[in-house]
């Protein structure tokens, strides 16, 4: 008999057996912050349009994947995807480590990350809605 795997990883997505993506958002957090702590070394470096272009395509697009799947999650599996969102915030704008973010997320024109959940899914479901089935369908 086949031993039962508490997690399955599908499309780069980890998913836990009690469906809290805890194990996903570990992940993805670690991968985040290795991509932060690797841009706050070439920071100083860069112009700060470069350096918000380099974040959002390299980290906040880890952050994006399939995050509809994160609708409802529980508040502690959030948190750890703020705290590295938090954390890209701060080396863009070239703060310390206790620096507020919020103000930081405000000036990068970024939303926090329950409600880029929430944006998403409801862009997804209006282009869903707003799609013309009719011409899809064969008769």
């Amino acid at each position: 008999m086949w031993p039962v795997s508490d997690k399955l990883k599908s499309l780069d997505v980890t998913i836990d057996s009690s469906l809290r993506f805890d194990c996903h958002a570990i992940n993805v957090a670690r991968a985040c912050n290795y991509h932060t702590r690797a841009l706050r070394h070439v920071r100083s470096l860069l112009t700060d349009q470069t350096a918000q272009t380099v974040a959002c395509s390299i980290v906040a697009s880890r952050h994006d994947y399939c995050n509809a799947l994160l609708y409802g999650a529980p508040a502690d599996t959030l948190n750890k995807f703020q705290r590295a969102q938090n954390n890209l915030a701060r080396v863009v704008c070239q703060r310390d480590g206790r620096a507020g973010a919020g103000p930081l997320l405000r000036s990068l024109h970024w939303l926090l990350v329950r409600y880029r959940i929430t944006y998403k899914t409801a862009v997804l479901a209006h282009k869903v809605l707003a799609s013309d089935v009719s011409a899809n369908v064969v008769t």
